[in-house]
């Protein structure tokens, strides 16, 4: 990296020491990883009146927020809280929403810098842990070293490790795993080998390279390896890949050429599974995703896509010089599989077509030959900590009491390898079980064992099995889980620095009462599975598939028996409320959803129209702003949802209130 590029993105921020000098420096908390979590977790810190240092092995700060995924995978907005929510609202404040979960990854960065700005961070860019050292049970300094052998060494009270590796966690002798578990080890159903029909090839595939002939070796991208027993424990690791951002708009278009080290066969299966089934577009095994001003979040889609799968198993004890070869593997394969399927003639020509219409987009990455310098690391090390999360949490069946989090996704795990099943080719390792809502992440998941390392937090690589770090491993949980270990870590400072002493009840009151760390009345959210606040007058549905939190309510009558729902909130502050109504999405939605608000200053009546609602990205549904009104803690004010006048399925699902 050059030192001028390195001096322009220093100068973004209040304070940096980008390796500018070398010797030690001291610090309160020193935060490992300038990913989305880490940003968030450095904020909070700084809010706690603590002293921070934020590294940064790269040169740009929010990871694979601001990498290219930008289709946010939510599972339920009930889940993202905090600061975490606040992200996607300044988000949306750029493009004119109360909340976005779609966006650039320009945008993005840029809303990760103003966290870095406001705050004040000190940013060490450029920096990679190549040693930790501990006195007793506890990490008194790290130090971090550029590519040309410049180090530096942080002393400091308390660490975060926020790397998608868990590098600072490895190096401190924390117990961790890597690949999954065997399903006898937490007595789990979905962990280990899978053979499942997601993303899988339809029988017939050939894996030789030539047909029928096994001596003639397998295709590329096929595995010699054998399938194990279902549930068997193993230490493969799921495929990574890019989230591609391309742009269709011609003045904003950099053309796809022939990319390094491309070799057409690595596609041999692509064409073979198209001899099987050609769709009639690029979705048919790339899943592209509209973002704001006619750009992607292309992902993996189908059996052979942007996954290269089987690719990465040695990335997570890898070095670095032997990771950066990983992933310039994973860039060329994913550039030369966009390069193939425009120009060999061997692809059906409508795709050929479509796929020319894209190029990559001159103003993102623009230090990076338009491309993102952040590879989907989906999984890595997972700490074995206090608390291992497994497929039980996920379900229900075991409740965190000490939650800092929720997570709400299904349990997601892409493909891990790819191999020869009876002859033909098969993926092994998908999985995506859902149908549960909202559960806890358990603080003593994102802390080792006592007497292990008492003065770290691992937020990112936190304790959990396979399947459950597949429902967790989401970038706004792990913002909310970057947010809670700051907060956990301030307060072991006051606490001997020992982050099993930390007083779970202040750290969850703290998220409560100040969850944007500013000391500002927090905003006031009715949802119907409360209990409290809530009033039902007649007989509703319960429905929890795509509901704000577990459930919501539903009346099918069309207003042939009255119903209604009355919201109250508990009110602290009297004042002007923004109000905010969820509407799910919902099949043979009701045409209008009467409100009527009952505030400070009187009632007011209104209609509201779901056709005119338009919901974006992976979300269930949308707020809906019923305007300001004045509510006061004296008066009982409510907020209510009727069925008059109703000509289909009527929801009644939550309604929030933020303080002006």
């Amino acid at each position: 990296m050059k030192y001028s590029v390195l001096f322009a993105v220093c100068s973004l921020i209040v304070v940096s020491i980008a390796g500018c000098k070398t010797g030690e420096d001291k610090t309160d908390i020193c935060i490992y990883g300038g990913n989305a979590a880490g940003v968030i977790a450095a904020y909070t810190a700084v809010k706690m009146n603590k002293k921070v240092i934020l590294i940064e092995p790269g040169f740009h700060l929010g990871g694979l927020t601001t990498g290219g995924l930008g289709y946010t995978d939510i599972g339920n907005k009930y889940a993202i809280s905090g600061l975490s929510l606040d992200v996607y609202r300044r988000i949306g404040k750029h493009y004119g929403k109360f909340e976005q979960w779609i966006f650039e990854p320009s945008v993005a960065e840029d809303v990760m810098k103003q966290y870095i700005q406001e705050a004040g961070v000190q940013v060490i860019y450029g920096h990679r842990v190549e040693k930790v050292e501990k006195t007793g049970t506890k990490i008194s300094s790290i130090t971090v070293q550029k590519e040309d052998g410049a180090s530096k060494q942080i002393a400091a009270s308390m660490f975060i490790d926020c790397s998608y590796e868990g590098d600072v966690m490895a190096r401190a002798g924390v117990t961790y795993t890597v690949g999954r578990e065997a399903n006898s080890l937490y007595n789990e159903t979905y962990n280990g080998v899978q053979l499942l029909e997601g993303h899988q090839f339809p029988d017939g595939i050939d894996p030789y390279k030539v047909p029928g002939d096994s001596s003639s070796g397998l295709v590329w991208g096929v595995s010699d390896g054998q399938l194990a027993e279902r549930g068997a424990g193993d230490k493969k690791v799921q495929a990574y890949n890019f989230r591609i951002c391309l742009s269709n708009k011609p003045e904003n278009r950099v053309e796809i050429t022939r990319p390094d080290n491309y070799d057409s066969t690595r596609y041999e299966l692509l064409l073979r599974y198209l001899q099987k089934k050609v769709p009639g577009d690029l979705w048919g095994f790339l899943k592209f995703d509209l973002m704001p001003n006619n750009k992607t979040d292309i992902n993996n889609n189908g059996p052979i896509s942007t996954d290269m799968i089987g690719y990465n198993h040695n990335y997570p004890e890898a070095d670095y010089a032997t990771r950066k070869k990983i992933q310039k593997e994973h860039e060329d394969y994913t550039k030369g599989l966009l390069y193939f399927i425009g120009h060999d003639p061997r692809m059906p020509e409508h795709l050929r077509n479509q796929m020319l219409q894209w190029g990559y987009p001159k103003d993102e990455y623009t230090d990076n030959g338009n491309w993102s310098l952040q590879m989907y690391v989906r999984e890595s090390r997972r700490m074995v900590g206090a608390y291992v999360m497994t497929q039980h949490n996920c379900e229900g069946r075991e409740v965190a009491e000490d939650a800092v989090g929720m997570a709400a996704y299904t349990m997601d795990s892409h493909n891990c390898q790819r191999l020869v099943v009876n002859g033909m080719v098969k993926n092994e390792g998908n999985v995506e079980i859902g149908g549960f809502g909202p559960y806890p992440i358990s603080y003593r998941s994102l802390i080792p064992k006592k007497g292990e390392c008492d003065n770290l937090l691992v937020p990112v690589c936190l304790s959990a099995s396979h399947i459950a770090y597949g429902s967790i491993r989401m970038e706004p949980v792990f913002m909310v889980l970057g947010q809670s270990a700051a907060i956990a870590a301030a307060l072991a400072i006051e606490n001997g620095n020992d982050v099993h002493q930390v007083d779970i009840k202040k750290l969850q009151a703290k998220l409560k009462t100040d969850p944007l760390m500013n000391g500002k009345v927090p905003e006031v959210l009715v949802d119907n599975d409360d209990k409290t606040g809530v009033t039902v007058i007649g007989n509703w549905q319960v429905l929890k598939k795509g509901a704000y939190g577990s459930s919501m309510l539903v009346d099918s009558s069309k207003g042939k028996e009255a119903k209604s729902i009355q919201f109250a909130p508990s009110i602290s502050t009297d004042g002007d409320y923004q109000v905010y109504i969820y509407i799910p999405k919902l099949k043979e939605m009701s045409s209008q959803i009467p409100i009527q608000i009952n505030g400070a200053s009187g009632n007011k009546s209104m209609v509201i129209k779901p056709a005119e609602i338009i919901v974006e990205g992976q979300t269930s549904g949308e707020w809906v702003s019923l305007g300001i009104h004045k509510f006061s803690k004296d008066q009982k004010g409510y907020i209510e949802i009727s069925n008059a006048n109703a000509d289909g399925y009527l929801p009644a699902d939550a309604i929030l209130f933020i303080p002006q």
